[in-house]
């Protein structure tokens, strides 16, 4: 049967935003006002807007250094989030974290975890407040293939289990660590699903292009651990359409392979499959304008706002505001 209309159209407006945001983002980047570097996740939107959808306002999201899109879909301002891309003064932290550290506390996204696997144990322990407090919510933790070879992989789902934490860990499998296909380095075919039985967990592995498929599954995960039933290992076969950072042209990746991945656009496939359901057209169209109107203004307003302040490097590093306390 599947999600109602309702649901399904702020699953589509998520998408979209999503998908503009981050191509946005790649274009100021080719006019030098982002430095450094960033990761896409192009092509990965019906993840990341599945579970939001899903998640109460008050849940916890933890995500990985390709995170604008998580960060985004719980309801953080696309202005801050593109304010901190160009390292600007509206940025969410000031334009001091960039593009793989966004995080809005007040949303519930708590971070974007540039060290691979190392935000797993904080999702844990999160989950763990959480069940210490009887607060009902749920750590939803987002990660890479590549971070299952990762002990803190293993050793954070082992003691989830333990404890019954509330915690839904999500391994967007998009085939490559980085530039390494997964399978050439991972002695299972499925690097999450093919493990969770070593853990006493039910393998679950989805189509991650599919935004149906993912909203039905965060329902049913997130409502087995807000039930006091335990953690779930989610593992969502997607793709990324561009490389793994900014500077990767991905030509290691065979061009049969893009072809068939690209032919499987997670919004394509769902606007068509909403117009054949009866969903009107102009309103499709309208979501679409609209949220190409949402990335313009927010794009305007970083690109107006000031540079960082010099004098804000030190805040929000230390309690008191400063490292002086520790000399």
């Amino acid at each position: 049967m599947g999600p109602d209309d309702k649901t399904r159209l702020k699953l589509y407006q998520l998408m979209v935003e999503l998908r503009d945001f981050e191509q946005r983002a790649y274009d100021v980047f080719m006019e030098n006002l982002i430095k450094g570097t960033s990761h896409l996740a192009l092509g990965q939107e019906a993840i990341a807007a599945g579970f939001a959808v899903a998640m109460r306002k008050d849940d916890y999201t933890f995500c990985t250094y390709r995170g604008h899109g998580h960060t985004l879909a719980r309801g953080a301002s696309m202005a801050a989030a593109m304010g901190e891309l160009l390292g600007r003064s509206n940025g969410m932290l000031h334009g001091k974290g960039g593009s793989m550290h966004l995080t809005d506390v007040t949303r519930g996204a708590m971070g974007s975890y540039a060290i691979v696997g190392a935000h797993m144990p904080i999702a844990a322990g999160a989950a763990w407040s959480a069940q210490v407090r009887k607060s009902g919510q749920v750590a939803v933790c987002f990660f890479g293939d590549g971070t299952t070879n990762i002990g803190a992989f293993h050793e954070t789902l082992n003691l989830a289990v333990v404890w019954k934490l509330p915690v839904v860990f999500v391994c967007e499998n998009n085939r490559y660590m980085e530039y390494t296909p997964i399978e050439s380095v991972t002695a299972v075919e499925h690097p999450a699903a093919d493990r969770a039985a070593a853990y006493g967990l039910e393998a679950i592995l989805v189509d991650g292009n599919d935004a149906d498929v993912m909203y039905e599954t965060a329902s049913r995960t997130i409502a087995r651990a807000r039930s006091g039933e335990g953690p779930s290992l989610v593992e969502a076969l997607t793709y990324r359409h561009g490389g793994h950072s900014r500077g990767d042209p991905a030509s290691y990746r065979p061009k049969e392979e893009v072809r068939e991945w690209m032919s499987r656009d997670p919004i394509k496939q769902y606007r068509e499959r909403l117009a054949s359901g009866g969903i009107d057209e102009a309103m499709l169209r309208k979501i679409d304008d609209d949220a190409r109107q949402k990335v313009d203004l927010a794009t305007e307003e970083a690109r107006n706002a000031p540079p960082a302040r010099i004098e804000d490097i030190e805040s929000q590093v230390w309690s008191d505001g400063g490292s002086a306390w520790r000399n």
